[in-house]
């Protein structure tokens, strides 16, 4: 559902990204890893069409996102780090004007309005305005507009940030409910370790640009890396060293292969 294929980026003399190539099947849930300025942020503002690509390409449904963004974009939703509503409306209000921006039956927007309120547990405040919201209650409604269509693929970044434990551990289980029994493909940035640990199908683990390393967590954890034993490595120990931000107890990061 997704495929990115020799993506470059530069910003004048800074390389965001170099030569990345991802492909991410139907019913997939995908976590990517890396510090900030790895080039987590500039991916996805290259697949939801907010940047172009100084060289190659991405597609969403075998659309691609420089020639044919509309199609592309009607199969999929965006969920930001920061959560922004319209102050003015209520949450209701702005889940209906999500559901007529994707041009979907005012009958079923009410329907799915029903579903999604009752899921995150929005009715106490779906019909109050959105500037009273906390950050977490944003996020609730957020989420709950970026699945409003239904869509094929769901990109969202920190997927977490302000959700109570309650709401947090409901994310990552419709996460995997959308991906196992509906097929919708996930593709999550996340700063959040132990979410990829639990979520993710696979984990792509991107550094200065770099894809530097990608598979499941056994595949991960197998690597030959300069601590712990092959497959027993915690995952955190493995994004230090494959991000080159691990001391190894003198003061200096460990070499890593190329």
């Amino acid at each position: 559902m997704i495929e990115i294929q020799n993506l470059n980026k530069r910003y004048g003399d800074k390389v965001a990204l170099h030569d990345l190539s991802l492909s991410l099947r139907a019913g997939e849930v995908f976590a990517f890893l890396g510090p900030n300025g790895a080039g987590k942020t500039t991916t996805i503002k290259i697949l939801t069409g907010l940047v172009r690509p100084t060289s190659g390409s991405a597609s969403v449904g075998g659309f691609n996102i420089a020639t044919h963004g509309l199609q592309a974009k009607a199969l999929m939703s965006y969920v930001p780090d920061e959560p922004h509503l319209y102050d003015k409306l209520t949450a209701r209000e702005f889940l209906r004007m999500i559901g007529d921006l994707y041009g979907m039956p005012k009958a079923r927007v009410e329907a799915r309005i029903a579903e999604l309120a009752e899921y995150f547990e929005l009715n106490d405040f779906i019909d109050d305005l959105t500037e009273s919201f906390s950050h977490g209650m944003k996020q609730r409604v957020v989420i709950a507009a970026a699945l409003l269509h239904e869509p094929k693929v769901l990109i969202i970044d920190e997927p977490m940030v302000g959700l109570d434990p309650k709401s947090a551990r409901d994310t990552k289980d419709l996460l995997r409910r959308l991906a196992t029994e509906k097929g919708v493909t996930i593709f999550m940035s996340t700063h959040t370790l132990s979410v990829a640990e639990e979520v993710a199908d696979r984990i792509g683990i991107l550094s200065e640009g770099r894809l530097v390393a990608v598979g499941t967590l056994a595949e991960l954890r197998s690597l030959q890396t300069g601590r712990g034993t092959p497959g027993h490595q915690r995952l955190e120990d493995l994004f230090l060293e494959l991000t080159g931000n691990h001391s190894n107890g003198n003061g200096k990061k460990p070499l890593q292969e190329a």
